[in-house]
């Protein structure tokens, strides 16, 4: 009893405390005959989590200036549909980036998948064009996983095993099968598996690997063998052939005084040889071809500059190609049956990515971003000449035409060598 009667004259307490502080704050400072202290202009605190000393407050009113900046979207070209000039798209609608389809330039982006979890990777099947491939993981866990979307109906098939770590997925040229690394057996070294498109049972393991660094480059023409990468490091990198019914693997490239870089391989259409970009010999990734039954490789671009990104046409007789020159994205082609450049497309001061042929051999498909531009996709025809631009992201409501051109400077360093950059001026 005693414990009750204190409880209740401490809580009484409390209760009567809190009523005399409700009456003190209902009593406004000029009814006391006060002056009130002026209320300063609303701020942004620092969560929590942040030890902030010696910052000024931040005014909201900036955050709402800079929040424009933050939502600049961009989108990315992903795959051309291989009978029409159509295109897979990744850009977002909403917090992360789905796989949108895009039928003319300038057209809507009509968006495919819906998900949480940012979507990755899509590419159309080779051959129809009747789905597409795409990768995801859940909740940003990074365990990759690889599935079809089909145009028939919708649907969504999950073609790995839900909780392994998939990579680098490639459609077979008859678009039967797709090969791809997996973690699954042990959870760090990546094997190599492949699976018929329509049968997520039919899964199966080709090679066994030690390590993290394996990916699928490319399927020869005929679907009978597969051109591997072995990464051990941005600066040392393998080649291996692999026998897709066998699993039998023959080294393409060995162990040297000197590591060497691989970047991209992908086959001639004879088969016979593969089209590389790798730093042999160079600080450069160069353009080369590499010839299966010697060995031998043959070079097919100057000492000059990175080569980033490849794409062979479907007949087999142009290649196009990004250089990085200086910082700035180059879209070159060449033809391979006399090795000379041919007319590409005058792109602005920028970064470019992603160089896909389509099927007919017609036209081009990139990334490019400038400093008036997000990424966007464009197309390059090659009869007309004509350059276009297929997605226009949208920038926070911003005019770009008040955004600073990059001007693109030189200059000695202190040991004689040039340094390049860009220079932006303010707008006058």
């Amino acid at each position: 009893m005693i414990g009750e009667s204190l409880r209740f004259r401490r809580e009484g307490l409390v209760s009567f405390r809190m009523r005399v502080f409700a009456v003190a704050l209902a009593v406004s400072p000029a009814a006391l005959g006060q002056t009130a202290a002026p209320a300063g202009p609303p701020t942004i605190k620092p969560g929590d989590n942040l030890v902030v000393e010696g910052v000024p407050p931040v005014p909201a009113t900036l955050a709402d200036d800079v929040w424009r900046y933050t939502e600049f979207r961009s989108a990315a070209f992903s795959s051309w549909h291989p009978t029409r000039r159509e295109m897979l798209i990744s850009t977002r609608f909403g917090n992360t980036n789905q796989a949108h389809l895009v039928k003319t330039p300038g057209g809507a982006r009509t968006q495919m998948t819906f998900f949480p979890e940012r979507v990755a990777g899509a590419r159309f099947e080779p051959k129809t064009g009747d789905s597409f491939l795409f990768s995801k993981d859940i909740g940003g866990n990074e365990f990759f996983q690889i599935y079809r979307y089909d145009f028939a109906d919708g649907s969504v098939t999950l073609l790995t095993d839900g909780k392994s770590r998939n990579t680098g997925a490639k459609w077979s040229p008859d678009g039967r099968w797709i090969a791809y690394g997996s973690t699954r057996r042990t959870g760090n070294d990546v094997d190599i598996y492949v699976v018929a498109a329509k049968d997520p049972k039919s899964e199966r393991r080709v090679l066994e690997n030690s390590g993290g660094g394996w990916e699928v480059s490319d399927w020869s023409p005929d679907g009978t063998k597969l051109v591997v990468a072995e990464g051990i490091s941005i600066n040392e990198t393998y080649l291996w052939l692999v026998d897709v019914a066998t699993g039998a693997k023959t080294a393409l490239t060995t162990k040297g005084k000197e590591t060497v870089a691989y970047g991209i391989a992908l086959f001639a259409r004879d088969g016979k040889g593969l089209y590389v970009t790798t730093d042999a010999g160079s600080e450069f990734k160069r353009l080369a071809y590499m010839d299966l039954a010697t060995k031998k490789t043959d070079f097919l671009t100057p000492d000059t500059a990175d080569i980033d990104d490849i794409d062979l046409s479907d007949d087999g007789t142009k290649i196009a190609y990004i250089t990085n020159e200086k910082g700035v994205g180059v879209v070159r082609l060449m033809d391979l049956t006399t090795r000379r450049e041919l007319p590409g497309p005058k792109l602005p001061i920028g970064v470019a990515a992603g160089v896909s042929w389509h099927k007919d051999g017609g036209a081009i498909a990139f990334t490019l971003g400038t400093p008036r531009s997000n990424d966007d996709a464009y197309s390059f025809d090659l009869k007309s000449g004509k350059l276009e631009r297929w997605t226009t992201s949208e920038l926070g409501g911003l005019n770009p035409e008040t955004f600073a051109e990059a001007e693109l400077v030189s200059w000695k360093s202190f040991d004689g060598r040039e340094i390049s950059g860009f220079l932006y001026k303010p707008n006058a």
